[in-house]
């Protein structure tokens, strides 16, 4: 007898709930808890991450991606703009950044602004030491995304803001200063704070710049640890770390593309 689709819906939920059910039985039953937490949750190797885990590694993981974010959206605002120029090679050289720098992975550009630059350049060294070359490092590579959310914002303000703002007598550069671009970065709110969670993340990468004890991040710090310790508890108390940044940061932002889109 042939079900209906009401019916083979419903048992094709029962198959999938049986199914989750099995899988979580056999790794409820198959894992070796007892390993699980003398290599993962440690409590005495725990403690030994306090107080520097907060004071050093989690501040410094935040100041690299604050930094990283203010040089990435500078930047990312000036390519946006250069993007829409009408002056063809200021949009062929922005095309060129921005598909350069999305085309190629982060760690690359960490290793060249760690050991490329000061080859380049002998003698000199970038301001603020590693939080320089991290805020750069990870400025470059955000710009190149930001670059193309900025263009998408501007394009998505009506244009009719832009000639009314010229019918009053403002300039192009100032109507796009006052009036443009604070309506397109309303726009993309949502967008750049996921950005921000992606840099918090790749703040990581830092550890391939040879950071000493006082510029560590959570990664590193929790790596240095567990080879002292020979047990993982650090590396997933900094996993925790991350966590109880980037799921707030996550939720935000679902949050404002749900407050985006009732206002539409």
């Amino acid at each position: 007898m042939r079900m209906s689709p009401r019916r083979r819906r419903k048992v094709t939920r029962v198959v999938q709930y049986v199914v989750l059910a099995v899988a979580v039985l056999l790794v409820a039953t198959l894992a070796d808890w007892g390993q699980l937490q003398r290599q993962f949750l440690e409590p005495s190797v725990a403690r030994r991450m306090f107080p520097d885990l907060i004071t050093t590694a989690l501040v410094n993981t935040v100041i690299y991606t604050l930094t990283g974010f203010v040089v990435g959206l500078v930047l990312g605002l000036v390519i946006a703009l250069m993007r829409l120029s009408s002056v063809a090679p200021y949009r062929w050289l922005a095309s060129i950044y921005i598909e350069f720098f999305r085309g190629l992975p982060a760690l690359l550009i960490f290793i060249f602004i760690g050991v490329g630059v000061p080859l380049a350049f002998p003698g000199t060294a970038l301001p603020g030491g590693v939080y320089g070359q991290v805020a750069i490092a990870l400025g470059l590579v955000a710009a190149a995304y930001m670059a193309e959310t900025i263009r998408a914002g501007i394009q998505a303000v009506p244009r009719g803001q832009m000639e009314a703002a010229r019918t009053l007598g403002m300039s192009r550069t100032l109507a796009m200063r006052s009036i443009v671009i604070p309506q397109a970065f309303r726009i993309i709110v949502p967008p750049l704070t996921n950005e921000l969670v992606l840099l918090f993340k790749d703040s990581s990468l830092v550890l391939f710049l040879g950071v000493s004890l006082e510029t560590r991040e959570l990664t590193k710090f929790g790596r240095d640890l567990a080879g002292e310790t020979a047990n993982s508890t650090p590396i997933f108390v900094a996993g925790l770390c991350y966590l109880l940044v980037t799921v707030p940061l996550g939720y935000l932002v679902r949050r404002l593309e749900a407050r985006h889109a009732k206002a539409r």
